[in-house]
């Protein structure tokens, strides 16, 4: 399997002073992917930034891991909803352009 784009999770724990067993946990909780190459493990190199977060909260917050759950959650969903809103309103503004320019031709 190709490792280049991935992170060893190993230099993502020295890097953010935390456990391996961290990494493990989000894992089996299913708040990130992980691969295992070769008995080591690796992050997927799009994941970082959630991660990072993750252990912000758990880290700095001292957020138990059931709270980081929640909390990521709830943030995914609000993630979701402002893409929406904003979905939702290029499509009224669109339909606000076409309802005058209808209105200017009459």
């Amino acid at each position: 399997m190709q490792t280049a784009k991935m992170i060893p999770a190993e230099e993502f724990c020295f890097h953010h002073h935390i456990e391996l067993s961290f990494i493990s946990l989000l894992h089996d909780s299913g708040l990130i992917e992980i691969t295992v190459v070769d008995e080591k493990i690796f992050i997927y190199s799009i994941q970082p930034e959630v991660l990072e977060r993750l252990v912000r909260l758990h880290a700095e917050l001292v957020i138990n891991l059931k709270g980081v759950a929640i909390v990521s959650h709830l943030l995914q969903r609000l993630h979701d909803m402002q893409r929406q809103i904003l979905s939702l309103s290029n499509r009224l503004r669109n339909y606000e352009d076409d309802h005058t320019s209808l209105a200017a031709i009459s």
